[in-house]
């Protein structure tokens, strides 16, 4: 049976306008083009050096690009998208009180026009846009310990603003990022990553050998700091790892800490 979840921590931004396509796109990682009713892109805006600022699920319904982004993101996002619009033909509006965010995965969405596969992994399952009630058999932290299992970030605290590079957190092998398309903000240095191969550290899963420790522990490996701990749900959660220390003795807080790095995930120390 299907698990379906409400994620009243994510909201919607709609963008209208006959420009709206062309303008979000030079500002993302991905290809906004490729959001068609049915089909969602996952995707990034970075700063001018190509750090982390936010990401959101772009969705389309053929007049709209509707971007399901954390709440607490979205007046910022906002603001920023305004000031660079200039003369576009685009409009920005905070729809979050009409369009509410579901997900749901281990079987088939439910029945919403406003519904796509996460374009990240096949078994993240499906995100889905609705200005009605859609009935519920699981809870935001359920997904979250679904996501997590699969070493999928959710905003903050799993991605840094200002700081994450997007292929430390996977964005590269979750098709975040579109390396053939035109130029976007922070494209260089996301491109300079990749071909140099200059990753040092990964968000991944990790195990716990106790619940219980919040976001922001450091991690330690022989007593030198190794990570952080980010979002948890029971005795797992993601993590930030230095991969020269994935092989040692891992702990947080006294707590044993373990690497469970998804197949998906390709690993090089650079």
């Amino acid at each position: 049976m299907s698990k379906i979840a409400p994620l009243p921590h994510r909201g919607v931004l709609e963008l209208s306008g006959a420009d709206r396509v062309a303008f979000l796109n030079g500002l993302v990682s991905n290809e906004v083009s490729r959001a068609t009713p049915g089909r969602a892109v996952w995707a990034a805006m970075l700063t001018p050096q190509g750090k982390y600022l936010v990401d959101f699920f772009i969705f389309s319904d053929g007049e709209r690009l509707l971007l399901d982004v954390p709440v607490a993101e979205i007046p910022a996002l906002a603001q920023k998208l305004r000031r660079y619009k200039l003369r576009s033909a685009v409009e920005i509006k905070d729809v979050s009180g009409d369009l509410k965010v579901f997900a749901a995965w281990d079987g088939m969405p439910p029945p919403v026009p406003l519904t796509a596969a996460d374009p990240r992994l096949p078994k993240a399952g499906y995100r889905c846009l609705s200005e009605d009630e859609v009935p519920c058999n699981a809870t935001a932290e359920d997904y979250a310990a679904h996501r997590i299992g699969l070493g999928l970030p959710d905003g903050a605290p799993d991605l840094e603003p200002d700081k994450t590079l997007l292929l430390e957190a996977g964005f590269d092998e979750l098709s975040g990022v579109d390396w053939e398309k035109g130029c976007y903000m922070g494209q260089e240095l996301t491109a300079r990553t990749k071909y140099r191969g200059l990753i040092k550290r990964r968000l991944m899963p990790v195990k716990l050998g106790q619940p219980g420790l919040k976001a922001g522990t450091p991690i330690l490996a022989d007593g030198q700091e190794a990570g952080t701990l980010r979002s948890g749900a029971g005795n797992l959660a993601l993590a930030t790892l230095r991969l020269d220390a994935m092989d040692k003795k891992l702990a947080a807080d006294g707590v044993e800490i373990t690497p469970r790095p998804p197949s998906w995930m390709k690993l090089s120390a650079g």
